[in-house]
């Protein structure tokens, strides 16, 4: 298993888009192909996919797209379009964590959100990832620290007490 300390920043964010998918295809597991699964359970999974996104974007937003933005000036477009992509993401955050419980709502809105991610993470991993991977300007492997840091950084805080 690779170590998150090793990774750069790209690997590091293409682990958080592998990773909310697995959360997304469990979702739709337990809403839609597991009969007698409880509305708490389904509740549990809708928090975590939220706070994993909301991290991620966060650490997004804070590094890598101002480092990309300044490194890669002809990426500026894609970054825009990340970012707007990122405003989409949270509103549907938003909508999902105003829900007391899941059921028919929650599941319709979790199954927007992974259509939305899911074309989010397929524009940076075809189009911006590649630009970032060839700019000799853009140190990725200490980016990638800056982002494992502060993404641990911003779990911490939002950690659910046990």
């Amino acid at each position: 298993m690779t170590r998150m300390a090793e990774k750069n920043a790209l690997e590091l964010l293409d682990a958080d888009h592998i990773a909310v998918k697995h959360l997304f295809v469990e979702y739709a597991r337990l809403a839609f192909g597991a009969p007698g699964k409880s509305a708490q359970e389904r509740s549990e999974l809708a928090a975590a996919i939220c706070r994993e996104l909301t991290v991620h974007a966060q650490i997004e937003e804070e590094l890598f797209y101002p480092a990309v933005r300044e490194a890669v000036p002809e990426a500026a477009s894609l970054v825009d379009e990340g970012q707007a992509e990122h405003q989409e993401v949270k509103d549907l955050v938003a909508r999902v964590g105003a829900l007391d419980r899941a059921g028919p709502q929650m599941d319709e809105l979790i199954a927007q959100l992974a259509t939305t991610v899911e074309h989010h993470v397929k524009e940076e991993r075809d189009e911006l990832f590649p630009k970032a991977k060839t700019c000799k300007a853009l140190d990725l492997a200490a980016l990638g620290e800056q982002l494992r840091e502060r993404q641990q950084a911003l779990q911490s805080a939002t950690a659910v007490p046990a």
